[in-house]
């Protein structure tokens, strides 16, 4: 059997056993006050929308537009300077927190991932032309954290070389004075 609730429980976690606050209140607390998120989710996410979208438009200009055939090299060099362009984001905006270099990097690289094997469905030669998306996924992976050890080790080398390695040296008993 189960025990019915008190009159005093049921008015506990009544809105009015506390004044001043209800559910308006709450409303309007939660909206005055977002919650933060990670800037390095944020700028994965708009890393992967600038990829996905210079992807796009070197796949729309490479494949539907044959009358750019014969600038192909300039074709190829714009959109894989835009590529390695957008790919530095992460890399530049956290050049001393190499963690978050990694987590903003992650997600970007997947989200242009997952843009990548949408595009394979309208482009049915895609993987077999370039490499398939697991091979991509695992390119973006190595290439974010071989950047953030790089510069997670390259932090730990400057901040040694601010202090010096051995400490000073002081005289062996407190009362014994030595000349300078």
């Amino acid at each position: 059997m189960t025990a019915k609730p008190s009159s005093t429980e049921i008015n506990r976690h009544s809105p009015q056993a506390h004044p001043g606050h209800n559910d308006e209140d709450a409303v309007r607390q939660a909206v005055a006050e977002p919650k933060s998120s990670s800037p390095a989710i944020w700028t994965g996410v708009y890393l992967g929308a600038l990829l996905n979208i210079v992807m796009i438009a070197a796949l729309v200009a490479a494949n539907r537009f044959p009358n750019l055939e014969a600038y192909a090299l300039e074709r190829n060099a714009a959109s894989y300077g835009l590529f390695v362009l957008f790919l530095l984001i992460p890399v530049i905006r956290f050049l001393k927190r190499p963690a978050e270099m990694f987590a903003s990097g992650f997600v970007g690289w997947v989200l242009f991932v997952a843009g990548y094997r949408i595009a394979g469905f309208y482009f049915p030669n895609l993987f077999q032309v370039l490499r398939t998306p697991f091979e991509a996924l695992i390119e973006g992976c190595v290439l974010y954290g071989v950047a953030a050890v790089t510069f997670w080790v390259a932090g730990m080398i400057f901040e040694v070389r601010r202090h010096p390695i051995a400490p000073r040296r002081r005289p062996a008993h407190p009362a014994v004075h030595t000349r300078p």
